[in-house]
């Protein structure tokens, strides 16, 4: 199977990011985010190298495979009678082609942070974590849509909210790692994993893990969670 490297980003929604990215690096001189992600073990030149990975990075999707499904397709054609012209619908069935790839920005980078946090972090703050992330992916896979041609959307801001409150709820004290963890696979796995079955339903030539659609949320969660909680 050919391994493409693809770079699938609209140029709106990197402007987005590269404006949103500005003013996170602007926070992080002033110290607020630094303070924040301190509580989690990271200096803020690898906070800084974090999130400029993780930008260019969701620019880069990495195939894995290549699913096929027959879809309905509505067609068209006249016939005149009479002098009277009549439509007439009818139905094809076509096969499409949908690879499935793996955001480096979007999914692999924030799984590598989150591995290392939970490599790092107490049984029972792992045991928590890990809850976390089963409650925030459920919550996800509730609001998360599936868009005909685009792929899974889910609104940006709901999944950081629902990571900060279940990461108060379950560690008052000390909730940062389970805020960022729970945000940032949780909304991976509510949005993209548990949505798997639905691509072939979806018509779009590239379904990528963590990528268009789902890659604000990942990127917002870990980020707005863990300033959520700190504040």
């Amino acid at each position: 199977m050919s391994r493409t490297i693809y770079f699938h980003h609209s140029s709106r929604i990197f402007v987005i990011l590269l404006l949103f990215l500005i003013f996170v690096c602007s926070l992080l001189f002033l110290g607020v985010i630094s303070v924040a992600f301190a509580n989690i073990g990271f200096t803020s030149m690898t906070i800084f190298l974090i999130l400029i990975g993780t930008l260019l990075g969701s620019t880069v999707n990495i195939p894995l495979m290549k699913i096929k499904a027959v879809v309905p397709i509505i067609r068209e054609e006249y016939v005149s009678y009479l002098w009277v012209t009549y439509r007439i619908p009818y139905v094809e069935y076509d096969t499409t082609v949908t690879t499935v790839a793996v955001n480096v920005g979007g999914a692999l980078i924030p799984t590598a942070v989150s591995i290392y946090l939970l490599s790092k972090a107490a049984p029972l703050m792992m045991f928590y974590s890990l809850i976390g992330v089963a409650a925030v992916a459920l919550f996800t896979y509730a609001v998360a849509r599936p868009v005909k041609g685009v792929g899974i959307v889910t609104p940006a801001f709901l999944p950081p909210l629902a990571a900060a409150a279940v990461a108060l709820f379950l560690s008052p004290m000390q909730p940062q790692i389970i805020a960022y963890v729970s945000g940032v696979l949780g909304t991976l796995i509510g949005a993209d994993i548990l949505n798997l079955g639905n691509i072939p339903k979806l018509g779009a030539p590239v379904a990528s893990i963590g990528g268009a659609g789902t890659f604000d949320g990942v990127f917002l969660s870990g980020i707005i969670a863990v300033l959520l909680v700190g504040f």
